[in-house]
Parts: C-alpha cells; structure tokens; sequence
C-alpha cells in the first residue's frame, strides 16, 4: 500500500488518510503489510505487523501502479513489471510511472518486463486459467497503443498465464479507470462470481442488470458456466456539488482470513456486508468507511496489491 499524500488529488486529504490508516490496521491483523511513504511526508503510525518503505511515488493507488505479483510454474515469487500511463495519461503524477521496477527491486524480486500499459485493476483471476476483464478497458488499451483488443487480449493471456479470458461490457457512471472489472464483478471462488444488483434510483440500475445477463452466459477454462451471486450496489452516491461517484462494494479487499468491504454511509451498505459474509463463511468480513477515499477515485480494492503467501 501507499499512504496518500498529494493534497491536490483529494478532496479531502486528511479523511482519506483517516479512512487509509483504518483499512492498514485491519489488513495488519492477519497479514503483514508494507507501506510507501513519500521521503517528503510524516509516516503515520501505522501500529504493529507494518513496515514503512521511504519511496518517492505518486498516490496511492497501488492495484495499477504496482507489478502484478505471482508464482512462476517452479513456486517461486515474480513481478509481473507492466508500462504504466497514468489510466491512458489522465492522470499521470510524477513518481507513479517507474513505480513498479523500482518495487521489484526494492524487494528483490524476479522481474518479467512487458512492453505494454496494464492495470492490476483492470482484471479478476480465479488462480485456474480465467481472466475477468471489461470492454471498455480494453478498447482504452488498444486505442493508446493503436492496435486492436484481440492483440490486447491476447497480451494479456499469454503475460498471465491464462487459458480463457472473460470480457462484459459493462462500466461505473464517472469510473476514471474506463471501466475496471473491480469494481463491478469478482471472483468468489473458481467458476462462481459475485456482482451488484439493482438498487432504487441507481443510476447504474440498467448497466448492472445487462451485466448479470452476460455473466450467466459465460464460461471459464474449465468449461464452468458461471455461477452469480448478486449483492446490492450502493445507489447513489454524491460528492458535495453533487457529482456521481463510481462507489462499489466490489472492491473489497480479499485478506488472509478476513474480507474488508468499502462501506458509503448509504441504506445499502450492511445489506451488502451481509450478503458477502453468507459467500465467504470462512472468514471474517466487515465494513469500513470509504466515503472519503471513493471521493478520489476509488476504494480498497484500488489501494491495495497483494503478494503470494
């Protein structure tokens, strides 16, 4: 993880910081975790099973500036180093686009160079064969590099090892990401996802409808026709002039022997907590705020980049 630190990125810093700070303390309670400090910034007390790594980097959103972390077919741990634009050059800050060679490095890892932009963010894996990805993200892809997302697609297959590759068209109203998969559809186990129905006066209602209908046509590597499993979404929810922000409860955080779920101050939000208890019983899930950390762009999912066991 990265702590937040560009008061220009955030509408409101110090609550995102607040909301960060509470989502590393509960990932620390049952793994270890290792937290970017800009050189520039006070480390925050972050409490035991942290390490802080002084870094110069940009924000904090580590799914995509972060290589992809994996086992090669010897068990051995790599670093999947991809190009890194910024999310198609919107947003590109200084420190972020070198960001994943350096970690590599920085933890001794073996590294795998692509020569093409990828986001962490962009896909769900079932660790069986089976990628999950959106159309709008991957026609993003292709129009930057001026191919076609058949060559995108099958990059993305081969970098990762994987056989099938699942692609819905299907994308947040005001997601700046162009549509990443985590914030709309998970895996839950092997051959059974988990995605957001419809909630009054949604205005992703329809989308997410139109979504569920393609995931119950699809199967994975194995040949599993999915199963899915619906939660409720957040509804609307607004910043203070009253802009749309792309909230999901998707975009938990999948931790050893718990499940962080980002939780808007909405009707929704224990519903939805509820639910996804019932899908993992063998773990603990609850919710944390993410009100202030949405406000930038994303959630918990977005802030974080595992590493094998």
């Amino acid at each position: 993880m990265a702590w937040p630190h560009l008061d220009h990125e955030w509408p409101d810093l110090t609550a995102a910081q607040v909301e960060h700070l509470a989502l590393v303390r509960a990932i620390a309670e049952t793994e270890a975790v290792d937290l970017l400090v800009h050189p520039d910034v006070e480390a925050p007390d972050a409490g035991a099973n942290v390490t802080i790594h002084r870094m110069a980097y940009g924000d904090a959103w580590t799914r995509d500036s972060l290589p992809v972390m994996a086992r090669s077919a010897s068990g051995d741990e790599i670093a999947l180093v991809f190009d890194f634009d910024g999310w198609g050059g919107k947003y590109p800050m200084e420190g972020d686009l070198d960001l994943a060679p350096r970690i590599a490095e920085t933890f001794g890892l073996e590294s795998r160079r692509f020569d093409f932009v990828f986001e962490g963010g962009g896909i769900e894996i079932d660790g069986e064969g089976t990628i999950l990805t959106t159309d709008p993200w991957l026609r993003r892809l292709a129009t930057r590099r001026e191919t076609t997302v058949d060559a995108v697609m099958a990059e993305m297959k081969e970098a990762l090892g994987a056989e099938a590759l699942i692609s819905v068209e299907a994308m947040l109203a005001n997601d700046h990401t162009d549509g990443h998969v985590d914030t709309l559809v998970r895996f839950v186990r092997p051959g059974a996802v988990v995605t957001m129905g419809l909630t009054p006066s949604d205005p992703n209602g329809a989308m997410l409808m139109a979504l569920q209908e393609q995931l119950l046509q699809q199967q994975d590597a194995a040949g599993r026709t999915l199963e899915v499993h619906v939660i409720p979404s957040p509804g609307q929810v607004r910043n203070e002039d009253g802009e749309l922000l792309p909230a999901s409860y998707a975009n938990y955080y999948l931790a050893n022997e718990q499940v962080l779920v980002p939780t808007y101050g909405v009707p929704a939000d224990e519903q939805a907590v509820t639910q996804l208890a019932m899908l993992f019983p063998d773990r603990r899930v609850r919710g944390l705020s993410s009100r202030a950390i949405l406000e930038g762009g994303g959630a918990f999912h977005c802030i974080t980049q595992q590493r094998p066991a």
